[in-house]
C-alpha cells in the first residue's frame, strides 16, 4: 500500500497555513514546506515563513535548513521531501508550486546532466528535420507523440541525455506514475478578494521590514530570485521608485496566482475548494469530509 500525502495549495494570502495547522492536529501528521524561499535562513519576511506561533507546536520540515547562498533546486527538493514521505504512511505539503508537487509525487527522475551550453552551437547547421532524424536515429525508444520535430529546444535536450546516459529522455521522466495516494487541496478565492488581500499581504511585509532584510541580503551579495525579492534590485539600481517596485511586487504575485490555479486544474488532479470568509468552517468541514472518506479508500 502506498503511503498517503495531503497537499494544500493555492495563492499567497489565501490562508494555506491556518488549513495546514488544522488538518495537521486532526490527523496527527507533519508538515512539509513546500516554498523553495523558505528553505533559507533570513529570508523570513518576503517568504512568508510561518511563524513558530503559527506552526503552533506542529513539526515543519524543510525550513531554515539551507544558507542563502546554497543553490536548492526542483530535484533537491524531490530529494528531500520523498525522504520525509516515504518514512510517513500519512504526511502532509504545504504550499509549492506545481512542478515541486508534481516532481514529488510522481515518477519524475533527475538523472542526466545539466544542459550543455553549447549543444546549440554544435548542431547550429542542422535543420529542424536533421535534428529530429539523427535523434530517431540514436533514440529507438523516442515516442514521436511526445516530442515535435519543430520543438528544437526539446529536440536537443533528447540528444543531450541520449549522449549523457545512452538512454531514452523518456526512460526517466515517467511524469504519469504516481508513487503516492495524494489528494491535493487547492484553496481558491473570489478573484477581487484574493488580488485584496495578496495587496494587504504584501502591505504587511513591508510594514514587518521586507526592505530591510533585502538590503542586509544585498550587503552580503544576496539576491534571492523570489517574489518579493528580486523586484527590489532595479530600486536599489535607480531605475524604479520604491512606490513601482512595490506595485511591482503586488503585480507578480497576481500573476503567478494565475499561473497556479492552471497548474492545478490542467496538470494534476486537484479539489478545488473556494474560500468564502462568511463560511470559512463549513469549507474546512467539507475538506476534513473529503480526506476523510478518501482517507478510507
Amino acid at each position: 500500500m502506498r503511503n498517503k500525502v495531503i497537499v494544500v495549495v493555492g495563492p499567497t494570502a489565501v490562508g494555506k497555513t491556518k488549513l495546514s495547522i488544522r488538518l495537521a492536529k486532526r490527523y496527527g501528521i507533519e508538515i512539509i514546506s513546500g516554498d523553495s524561499i523558505a528553505v533559507y535562513k533570513e529570508l523570513n519576511i518576503g517568504s512568508a515563513k510561518p511563524t513558530q506561533e503559527e506552526m503552533d507546536g506542529i513539526v515543519h520540515h524543510l525550513i531554515d535548513i539551507l544558507d542563502p547562498k546554497e543553490d536548492f533546486s526542483v530535484a533537491d527538493f524531490q530529494k528531500h521531501a520523498r525522504s520525509i514521505l516515504d518514512e510517513r504512511p500519512l504526511a502532509l505539503i504545504c504550499g509549492g508550486t506545481g512542478l515541486y508537487i508534481q516532481a514529488t509525487l510522481f515518477n519524475y527522475e533527475f538523472q542526466a546532466k545539466k544542459r550543455d551550453t553549447h549543444l546549440q552551437e554544435r548542431y547550429e547547421n542542422y535543420s529542424n528535420e536533421e535534428l529530429y532524424a539523427l535523434l530517431k536515429k540514436l533514440d529507438e525508444n523516442l515516442d514521436e507523440t511526445k516530442i515535435h520535430p519543430n520543438n528544437r529546444k526539446r529536440v536537443l535536450r533528447a540528444l543531450e541525455v541520449y549522449e549523457d546516459l545512452g538512454t531514452s529522455i523518456h526512460s526517466f521522466n515517467h511524469q504519469d506514475e504516481a508513487l503516492y495516494d495524494y489528494f491535493i487541496v487547492y484553496l481558491d478565492m473570489e478573484r477581487e478578494l484574493l488580488y485584496e488581500r495578496i495587496h494587504q499581504r504584501v502591505d504587511q511585509m513591508l510594514e514587518e521590514g521586507l526592505l530591510a532584510e533585502v538590503k542586509a541580503l544585498a550587503l552580503k551579495n544576496i539576491y534571492p530570485k523570489g517574489i518579493g525579492y528580486r523586484e527590489w534590485i532595479p530600486y536599489f539600481e535607480g531605475k524604479i521608485s520604491y512606490d513601482e517596485a512595490v506595485e511591482e511586487i503586488k503585480k507578480n504575485t497576481r500573476h503567478l496566482a494565475k499561473r497556479q490555479a492552471t497548474w492545478f486544474k490542467n496538470q494534476m488532479h486537484s479539489h478545488f475548494y473556494k474560500i468564502e470568509l462568511d463560511r470559512l468552517e463549513e469549507v474546512y468541514q467539507n475538506i476534513e469530509a473529503d480526506i476523510d472518506r478518501w482517507l478510507k479508500e
